[in-house]
């Protein structure tokens, strides 16, 4: 995994306790670093400091899930939790705020493991069997984690984004409540908020509608939670 803080005394001490528990580490100190060591080695998972000079982590998290994929971990000093929302928006997979206790930390690094380590498999058999997903006027490219319009312009789906799309694609016009939809895109583990799922639906339906504020596609079911109107087609 990857440790990215401009504190080094808080890399020395995480890489020592976190080695000592059978995880490698590599480390950077700013965006230029981290990206240099995405390119150049093997990560499974990202530890990321949202407050550093320069490039942010919240700015870094983008940009890791746009271009890797990587689960992301936000380490915050932040107490607002809108600012902790913006990341799990931002596609990190959860958040820890300082202080922490290195015990609770490495049981959410292990968590997250977990679940990215189960992705694979799962998706390695979609692939297989489901390269494309179609549903009203729009098509999920599952290789490319990209929404394809019938103009054939592709609009990029962030790794939080393409989950909770997935979730409701493998279950049209099932209504799925906030609990549902947070244990499909982030596991029990994460103790998101419930108010983080709305937030991310209503950047989906940004792409995803003709007019947001108008929802045909995902409705809202007042008292329930929320359903993929449309029939669902995979190819």
């Amino acid at each position: 995994m990857l440790i990215v803080d401009d504190n080094p005394d808080i890399i020395q001490s995480l890489k020592r306790y976190l080695s000592d528990h059978g995880l490698r580490i590599s480390t950077a100190v700013d965006g230029k670093t981290m990206r240099a060591v995405l390119e150049t080695g093997a990560i499974d998972l990202i530890l990321l400091d949202i407050m550093m000079p320069g490039e942010d982590g919240l700015t870094l998290c983008r940009y890791v899930q746009d271009k890797y994929k990587i689960p992301v971990i936000l380490l915050t000093a932040l107490s607002d939790d809108s600012d902790k929302i913006v990341g799990l928006e931002m596609g990190a997979d959860d958040y820890i705020s300082k202080p922490f206790n290195p015990r609770v930390l490495l049981a959410r690094l292990k968590a997250v493991l977990r679940r990215s380590h189960s992705e694979p498999t799962q998706t390695n058999q979609l692939d297989k069997e489901i390269s494309s997903t179609t549903f009203d006027c729009w098509r999920l490219d599952v290789h490319q984690r990209e929404l394809v319009g019938q103009d054939n312009l592709a609009i990029a789906l962030s790794a939080a984004e393409f989950r909770l799309l997935q979730a409701f694609l493998q279950r049209p016009q099932i209504v799925l409540t906030r609990d549902q939809l947070l244990d499909l895109t982030h596991g029990r583990e994460a103790k998101a908020f419930d108010r983080s799922i709305d937030n991310l639906i209503s950047r989906l339906r940004r792409k995803v509608e003709i007019d947001p504020s108008e929802p045909k596609i995902i409705k809202t079911v007042w008292g329930g939670g929320y359903v993929l109107t449309s029939p669902v087609e995979n190819s």
